[in-house]
């Protein structure tokens, strides 16, 4: 499959006030136009896992919102999202927390104030381009009362690593849409199949049966009790056969990076 990457930017998802997703394709429960629905309460498993991230802009001094979540590691500390939730024009945001669980404006875990953040060396002094898509990762270290994350919100969800070429049935994209029809406070998910998308380096994924909205960057594409992606970009607004593009969690860039993060976090807890 080959899409024309040129037209995606994560500033685009905005709202989307016409069906982008066509009936036939939703695949979700009650899913709405854009194909997501509201997830049941209370939150279990990796909907427990995930929440909110937050961030600040230090020169434009706007807030940026995006989805997360708990990813397993040896330190328990460290949360997944898209690279592009903690970089802005090439420079890293600021007072980054991570609010698990989050549901009504309530955070019932905690609010876990970030104490490192990690990108691919690909989004560190670059503004965005399409090119950087397929390494739209990153991490976040994070520490509250010398607690560590998983402690409180149960094991994190193990990394899928795919390679290009790879299709997968039935992910589930779980985030806290944001904007017309949605309140931003709630949690929802979107069930999609996605498969490859053709484009250089290490490649994305793409489901056709999910248009994520504002606020859904970030979140995981949760694929049984693992986490095989996150939600990067989505079509334009006027492409009325919407679809998501995912950054995968593969090749050694990545492994890199969560060894990296992994090992800073483990050294501070000990010290």
């Amino acid at each position: 499959m080959v899409l024309s990457l040129a037209l995606l930017d994560p500033t685009g998802l905005a709202e989307v006030p016409q069906r982008s997703i066509p009936p036939r394709r939703v695949l979700t429960p009650d899913g709405d136009r854009l194909g997501y629905a509201p997830v049941a309460r209370p939150y279990t498993g990796a909907r427990r896992l995930t929440g909110v991230l937050l961030g600040r802009d230090p020169v434009s001094r706007t807030a940026v919102v995006c989805g997360g979540a708990v990813i397993r590691s040896r330190s328990r500390s460290l949360v997944l999202t898209a690279a592009h939730c903690l970089y802005h024009d090439g420079r890293p945001l600021r007072q980054v927390a991570f609010l698990p669980g989050f549901d009504q404006g309530r955070p019932p875990l905690g609010v876990w104030p970030a104490r490192r953040t990690w990108v691919p060396d690909q989004w560190q002094g670059r503004p965005y381009s399409a090119e950087l898509l397929p390494y739209d990762v990153g991490l976040v270290g994070v520490r509250r009362r010398g607690a560590t994350l998983e402690a409180t919100t149960g094991r994190g969800l193990r990394p899928l690593a795919t390679r290009r070429g790879t299709s997968l049935r039935g992910l589930d994209l779980l985030g806290y849409p944001a904007g017309r029809r949605y309140p931003g406070t709630r949690m929802y998910h979107c069930v999609g199949n996605a498969e490859e998308a053709t484009t250089q380096g290490p490649g994305v994924l793409v489901t056709r049966n999910c248009h994520a909205p504002a606020g859904g960057s970030g979140g995981p594409a949760v694929y049984g009790e693992a986490v095989a992606g996150v939600v990067s970009s989505s079509s334009p607004m006027s492409d009325t056969g919407g679809f998501t593009v995912l950054a995968r969690l593969g090749g050694r860039w990545f492994s890199r990076l969560l060894t990296t993060a992994d090992s800073w976090m483990r050294r501070r807890q000990r010290s």
